[in-house]
């Protein structure tokens, strides 16, 4: 799907019905949205561009040089971006940017949390820009919010899985551990993602130096991935700590059952060899025919189980 946008009085709107032919639509557009594009609209703005639009393999490809460069087309940024997943994770999908002095270009697959936002942006006349390279480092600006506020609702999942595992005691600690692998999946995918924009914001400010304006807001974004970056460690820290405090919770149930199992034998040890002793079909036992003999053996079994648990207890074993 092809969307595109132009800019009135430097508020930039979606032409969503224009009398404009294809051809012109996408010359007077400043940004043009290639949304899993079809065949035929591939074919349309590759005979615009006169030039092939990024494949998916190609786009994945993780070298500086394949990322990002320059050629008769325009500026190529290829762009790492945080999507929805299943099951509560994140998954990250890469937009190819083409920019031009007139327009830019995107060609990404999937609904993107940040594209959706820019949209309704747009149709509110939210977006202010005056350029192609404007709207570009707009788009990085809004990525980098958009992360900051993912890395916040993860802090606080965090919290409630903390409260779970260290004060809750009849929390399910498997569903901590199920909780905490999730978080750390999308703690990972989110700090891959700051990654990608300090290497995108670095490589366009070699090509935006004249503008000191955006050079200056490029600089903060900058300084804004840095911190979050120094977030993301702290996060990645008290996921870490969490998971091994619920294994070693896990652990110390387990112990504690074993203990009882343990003891238990222990417990009914003596009095198995008792009656086990008594037991024995010989001809020629020792007070065999004894009156009270009977009620000994009951007696001696109930004292060597009692005595053991008395000695454990005792100790403090119990």
């Amino acid at each position: 799907m092809l969307r595109m946008f132009k800019v009135q009085g430097n508020t930039l709107r979606e032409d969503k019905e224009s009398d404009e032919s294809p051809r012109l639509a996408l010359n007077n557009a400043l940004w043009i949205d290639a949304h899993e594009p079809s065949e035929e609209e591939r074919d349309e703005l590759n005979g615009f561009l006169r030039a092939e639009l990024p494949e998916s393999d190609d786009v994945e490809e993780i070298e500086f040089s394949a990322r990002y460069f320059q050629d008769s087309v325009g500026i190529h940024v290829h762009s790492l971006f945080l999507a929805p997943g299943e099951s509560g994770r994140h998954s990250t999908a890469t937009v190819a940017f083409i920019l031009q002095e007139k327009r830019l270009i995107s060609v990404r697959d999937g609904d993107l949390a940040d594209f959706r936002l820019l949209r309704m942006r747009a149709r509110a006349g939210q977006v202010q820009v005056a350029s192609p390279q404007d709207l570009l480092v707009t788009m990085f600006e809004q990525k980098v919010e958009n992360l900051a506020d993912a890395l916040e609702d993860i802090h606080r999942k965090l919290e409630d899985v903390s409260h779970m595992v260290l004060e809750d005691e009849d929390a399910e600690l498997e569903d901590a551990i199920d909780k905490l692998a999730k978080l750390e999946d999308s703690n990972g995918k989110i700090r891959l993602c700051l990654m990608d924009t300090q290497r995108s914001i670095s490589f366009l400010q070699r090509h935006l130096r004249e503008s000191f304006e955006l050079q200056e807001t490029a600089r903060e974004i900058k300084r804004d991935v840095d911190t979050l970056m120094s977030h993301t460690a702290f996060l990645f820290d008290k996921i870490n700590f969490l998971m091994d405090s619920t294994q070693g919770f896990i652990n110390i149930e387990q112990n504690q059952i074993i203990k009882i199992f343990s003891i238990a034998a222990m417990v009914f040890l003596p009095p198995t060899v008792v009656a086990s002793a008594y037991g024995m079909n010989f001809e020629y036992i020792p007070h065999s025919d004894w009156k009270y003999g009977f009620v000994v053996a009951v007696i001696l079994m109930l004292l060597s189980a009692v005595l053991p648990y008395w000695y454990f207890k005792r100790k403090d074993w119990l």
